[in-house]
């Protein structure tokens, strides 16, 4: 079983940047698919982005391309998505998921029920 723990997260202004990080333990995750998502209040969850096991290609939600960037190190067995240009409609729990049954190095899965592990969330607001 793997634990993921995501942090990072905070108040900003509008036009302004935090980097998330999810950490994994118990479990390697560098043969994974990882994706975010998050949700906003009373509304349901949404996909944001992700990146295939070794990083070498990223999948982006529309309204994120181009302010958003997503990484990971496999060797801190870390993802990070780095969030720039954050507008209010941004705001939103954002939680880290893993892809256990990765079987191809170009997966970059978008659906929720895609992935079998979650964080816990972190919470991330932009004031305007």
């Amino acid at each position: 079983q793997v634990k993921l723990v995501e942090s990072g997260g905070g108040s900003v202004q509008a036009g302004g940047s935090l980097r998330l990080s999810c950490v994994a333990s118990g479990r390697s995750i560098s043969s994974w698919s990882m994706g975010w998502f998050r949700q906003a209040p009373g509304k349901e969850r949404e996909f944001v982005a992700s990146i295939t096991r070794s990083g070498a290609n990223t999948y982006y939600e529309d309204s994120v391309k181009g302010r958003f960037t997503l990484s990971r190190d496999n060797a801190k067995n870390t993802v990070y998505l780095q969030m720039n240009s954050l507008r209010p409609e941004d705001t939103a729990v954002y939680y880290c998921a893993a892809d256990s049954t990765t079987s191809s190095s170009w997966l970059l899965p978008s659906a929720a029920h895609e992935y079998t592990d979650w964080g816990q969330g972190t919470q991330v607001t932009v004031s305007s």
